[in-house]
């Protein structure tokens, strides 16, 4: 069982290294790296290239694109796996298990889909957590809450993106927010949670970057909801207020 980790890179000189040496010091070794690069300007290209000179699991291309969204897009077509997931520039695998969990859970169930907890980190020390998303068990009626697993920890079959497509272009921001909710909400999916930390996400992402993107989010993540017919307007609410606890939970853990 082959999993392809996309990764999306665009002048990501910083930390594309520890980000694919994330994933290319796994114990689980039967998967393929595909890196869709948006034409980097600086050093991004030079340090993938002297990577890959030693790994020729690494597919690399590197053109112009719409955002991370059509990138993502892009990585997910040139996908030879049985199952994908998302590892993004910026952001590394949280330890070198975390593949083989992975691929057991696969093999052990009969499902289309698994998903663990998020640590967002310090930008320089991954060791510093600034905030601990524990997600939990799946439950349709969860969405209705505001409920959706962390996004970077979802890993799902092949055949998913190919019966329910891709990724809206539409949404600049909340793509992923749309997809995971066309996706959970369907009846014949089968989806498995397993209770570990899958993914280190360095803090200072699109999306919170600053005033202006959080209230294109907040709009967006509305248009989700509604075009979904998952909820209404108390659903993004307790989406938004479910975040706080995010922060005491790190504190906790």
């Amino acid at each position: 069982m082959k999993i392809s980790i996309v990764v999306a890179t665009y002048n990501s000189a910083i930390f594309i290294e520890s980000c694919i040496n994330s994933i290319l010091n796994q114990t689980y070794k039967n998967i393929e790296v595909i890196v869709v690069d948006g034409l980097s300007t600086d050093s991004t290209i030079d340090k993938l290239n002297t990577i890959i000179e030693n790994h020729s699991n690494i597919k690399l291309i590197s053109e112009k694109d719409k955002g991370l969204y059509d990138a993502i897009n892009k990585g997910i077509k040139m996908a030879n796996g049985d199952i994908i997931g998302f590892v993004h520039s910026d952001d590394c695998l949280a330890n070198k298990h975390v593949l083989k969990v992975i691929f057991e859970t696969f093999n052990q169930n009969h499902i289309d889909g698994v998903y663990g907890n998020l640590e967002y980190v310090d930008r320089v020390n991954t060791e510093n957590i600034i905030r601990y998303w524990k997600s939990s068990p799946f439950s349709k009626k969860l969405l209705r809450k505001g409920w959706i697993p962390p996004h970077p920890t979802l890993f799902l079959k092949k055949s998913v993106y190919e019966k329910y497509g891709h990724f809206d272009l539409s949404y600049s921001i909340s793509s992923d927010y749309d997809f995971m909710l066309r996706v959970f909400k369907n009846n014949q999916l089968k989806f498995k949670y397993v209770d570990i930390v899958f993914t280190k996400m360095r803090i200072g992402g699109t999306s919170n970057k600053n005033f202006k993107n959080i209230i294109i989010k907040t709009y967006e993540d509305y248009l989700a909801i509604k075009n979904n017919k998952i909820g209404n307007i108390s659903t993004l609410i307790r989406k938004n207020t479910s975040k706080l606890k995010q922060f005491i939970q790190r504190k906790t853990k």
